[in-house]
């Protein structure tokens, strides 16, 4: 018997978005830089594009996957692999070198964060909240 799944896709894709944000955002918080001027978004929108590029590949966005929490190691592996292209396609925006450390540092944090992130989403996906409406 399949699963039912309440959630629409649409905020899984979203949930994604501010999980990078959230990266992006903190990482720029614990170095004491300035969000004034976006600066940030030469961080934010190499991540988004890497992850977009990366993520579809390694079904992150196929229901028989998202749906199940055992199957969040593709949130993994598609961030530690998108990561290298992050820093590069950050380092172009820049006009510098990739930085090693930042592209480790960036792509444990948005890995973890994007793995937690799917197995909470794995585990709410399903659940029927029609509770909440009026009967």
């Amino acid at each position: 018997m399949s699963r039912q799944y309440f959630m629409p896709p649409w905020v899984l894709l979203a949930g994604d978005g501010l999980v990078l944000l959230a990266v992006t955002l903190a990482g720029f918080g614990n170095h004491n830089s300035s969000l004034a001027g976006g600066r940030w978004l030469t961080t934010f929108l190499p991540l988004v594009i890497a992850w977009g590029l990366v993520a579809p590949w390694l079904g992150n966005y196929q229901p028989r996957f998202w749906q199940q929490p055992l199957h969040a190691w593709r949130a993994l592996l598609a961030m530690v692999l998108a990561a290298p292209l992050a820093g590069f396609l950050r380092a172009l925006i820049l006009g510098g070198t990739v930085i090693p450390i930042f592209v480790v540092a960036l792509g444990g944090v948005a890995a973890l964060s994007m793995t937690a992130w799917r197995v909470i989403w794995a585990l709410l996906a399903g659940r029927d909240f029609s509770w909440t409406k009026a009967r």
